[in-house]
């Protein structure tokens, strides 16, 4: 598969922002994703035919620039796109060692299933965090338009791009993922998922600031000792989304974390509520000009990755159907020196590898 990259058009960025307004003004992660805004979305997409087949870059170009002359821009007349002063930005990252070691422990059976319910989740538990990296991208974050900016080059993390990194085949891109109005409560969603006694649960549910949480050691235990194999893959896989996917509590995996897991089994995808964490907290350290980014940064730094393929000589399996782009991630020695960090930034910011 080969992949074409072409500059964002003010509508395209229009769109991506108008998508998660939401996301911005929201303090949790329930509030991230507006189903309706998504979905006119995908219907503005759906009518020019886009899901249906594959356009060439000549052919995007010029529906972008219709749709531009026709919607105008959502920014003031005048406006000039500039980023902004330097971000000092933290990561919240939780220690994964146990969880690496339990992966480990697993026969090829065990993990087969979990890749056929969860897709390639367990790579990023060895993606390796490259602080000073992600640091130097995260100045490129232009919060006016939802980007990142390398001078006359847009990038934008997309759900078309996450779901490719994911790899999960029970996904489906058009059932995106918003709270409902009626959310049963924590104690039932952690009996449904785990099946174990309401007395278990009660007593491992804790309040942590304004929410719910439960402690990753007690699933860990779960993980360990439950004699229902796939009910040992589910608590594992609520475990990555909640302390990589959304590490919003270390150690422990928040109550809005329950919600969107309780409901993956019938196909929702969660693209739209990882993009929307990494969009609401990459603008609130700009515009702050400090902050810790509280987001997958182990997928986001895959994605930056993958822009350099002709770079770091993938191998030719990138064009099958079997190829995991995560696994090649992980499994690829990497430099680790601040030159090679300054080099790919320097690239990204006169023009695009790909």
């Amino acid at each position: 598969m080969t992949v074409g990259h072409t500059l964002l058009s003010g509508s395209e960025k229009l769109r991506i922002r108008e998508v998660f307004t939401s996301a911005w003004d929201s303090e949790s992660l329930p509030g991230y994703i507006r189903t309706c805004v998504f979905c006119l979305d995908r219907k503005l997409i759906m009518k020019k035919g886009f899901l249906d087949k594959v356009e060439d870059n000549a052919a995007v170009r010029i529906w972008a620039g219709i749709t531009q002359r026709e919607k105008g821009d959502s920014l003031t007349k005048g406006y000039a796109s500039e980023l902004w002063d330097f971000t000092r930005i933290s990561l919240v990252q939780n220690d994964l060692q146990e969880m690496k070691e339990i992966w480990g422990q697993w026969d090829d059976e065990i993990k087969q299933l979990f890749y056929c319910s969860y897709g390639d989740l367990p790579y990023l538990l060895s993606v390796k965090v490259d602080k000073h990296l992600f640091r130097a991208l995260a100045q490129f974050w232009n919060p006016a338009y939802s980007c990142f900016t390398f001078r006359k080059v847009d990038l934008v993390p997309t759900v078309e791009k996450y779901t490719t990194l994911l790899r999960c085949p029970k996904i489906q891109v058009n059932k995106a993922y918003s709270r409902a109005a009626c959310v049963p409560p924590l104690l039932k969603k952690l009996m449904n998922i785990t099946r174990m006694s309401e007395q278990w649960v009660v007593a491992r549910i804790q309040q942590k600031g304004d929410s719910k949480c439960v402690p990753w050691k007690s699933l860990r235990d779960l993980v360990l000792v439950h004699p229902d194999v796939k009910k040992r893959v589910d608590v594992f896989a609520l475990g990555i989304y909640g302390l990589v996917v959304f590490p919003k509590a270390l150690r422990h995996i928040d109550e809005a974390i329950f919600d969107l897991f309780d409901r993956l089994s019938k196909g929702v995808t969660p693209i739209s509520a990882i993009l929307a964490e990494t969009f609401r907290s990459l603008n609130a350290c700009r515009r702050a000009g400090e902050g810790g980014f509280i987001g997958c940064t182990q997928l986001l730094l895959a994605w930056f990755h993958s822009y350099f393929w002709k770079v770091e000589k993938v191998s030719y399996r990138v064009f099958f159907d079997s190829y995991s782009p995560l696994e090649e991630l992980v499994a690829t020695p990497r430099r680790d020196d601040v030159y090679s960090r300054i080099f790919k930034i320097n690239m990204l910011n006169g023009r695009l590898l790909g």
